[in-house]
């Protein structure tokens, strides 16, 4: 895969766990495709609209990515798939799960359609 468009995805990944803009409803809006659904950590699935209606509720948290793989599926899809260690905040506990993303590009933009994350 293209080094340049694995690197973009991968920025794209990274912005959205960043607390400036996954509490920011506006900002994550941006990046969520009007068809986004995520199967969460709980295993509990959730709408674009969930999400974007439960921004304020999430616990501050620290996420670093690793292990990043981005793969085309289309020429106008990818999968990504990496591991992210997040660190409460409040407590310091580190809690480590594995991610895949689909993410579809339109006019030019990339946005994220589908996300699971899975306890490790």
């Amino acid at each position: 895969m293209d080094p340049e468009l694995t690197d973009e995805l991968r920025t794209l990944e990274e912005s959205h766990l960043l607390p400036t803009i996954r509490m920011d409803r506006d900002q994550l809006a941006l990046i969520l495709h009007e068809s986004f659904t995520e199967i969460g950590a709980s295993g509990q699935f959730h709408t674009r609209q969930d999400v974007l209606d439960h921004v304020q509720d999430e616990d501050p948290a620290q996420r670093i990515l690793e292990d990043f793989v981005a793969q085309m599926l289309s020429d106008n899809l990818a999968l990504t798939t990496y591991t992210v260690a997040r660190t409460d905040l409040s407590d310091g506990q580190v809690h480590r799960s594995r991610r895949s993303s689909i993410w579809i590009r339109e006019r030019d933009a990339w946005r994220l359609r589908f996300h699971q994350g899975t306890p490790m």
